[in-house]
């Protein structure tokens, strides 16, 4: 996502004379850093911001209000909210005046399940207990590349060797089955990691 997107994400700003507050963040503060859940609640408000366009005002206020009933800095990154305590999410985007077409949860029958958006969110993080330890960033669920804070510092990787890795010695020449000897990966492991660095290169040459 564009630098300047995230920047107002996480420190809010002015816009049209008005001052907003941070969307990810309580309160702003300096510095250049982002944490590992401000990664990944950026990663669900990105497909909620570009796919579907939902107002940012709405999704300000129903952010504020999760934080409030989950008492969590960061509730988009907790399990709870998806899992043990979609009641309170139901109350928190009727408050918050959420458009149906962007909630997380929706009453189905007798039950309150997962709404699409939300469910492929869930299903991307691999989680530890109610903590998001890591991160699919390929839409295919079959993908193996994850994102792990403690791995790689955090860059895209195949069973800890990074896809760039993979990419560099793909573009030195190397065929796949030597790549997949040299680093102790299966051959699909190489292909898939292949596949996610081109559609990295391919989103960002439409971007320039």
């Amino acid at each position: 996502m564009p630098q300047s997107t995230l920047h107002y994400w996480l420190e809010g700003g002015e816009r049209r004379g008005r001052s907003y507050k941070p969307v990810l963040r309580a309160e702003s503060r300096s510095g250049r850093s982002v944490t590992w859940a401000e990664f990944v609640e950026a990663g669900l408000l990105r497909e909620y911001r570009r796919t579907h366009g939902v107002p940012m005002v709405e999704l300000r206020a129903f952010i504020d209000l999760l934080r409030e009933k989950f008492d969590v800095p960061y509730p988009l990154a907790d399990r709870r909210p998806y899992v043990a305590g979609r009641k309170l999410v139901l109350e928190a985007q009727a408050v918050a005046g959420l458009d149906p077409d962007y909630c997380l949860v929706a009453v189905v029958g007798d039950q309150l399940l997962l709404t699409p958006p939300s469910a492929a969110f869930v299903e991307r993080v691999t989680w530890d207990g109610d903590v998001a330890a890591g991160w699919r960033p390929a839409s295919d669920p079959q993908s193996p590349v994850r994102i792990l804070p403690d791995v790689r510092f955090g860059k895209p990787s195949v069973k800890g060797i990074s896809t760039e890795v993979v990419w560099e010695q793909d573009d030195a020449g190397l065929d796949v089955e030597e790549i997949a000897g040299m680093y102790q990966l299966d051959v699909p492991d190489v292909r898939w990691a292949l596949a996610y660095e081109l559609s990295q290169r391919a989103n960002a040459s439409r971007a320039a």
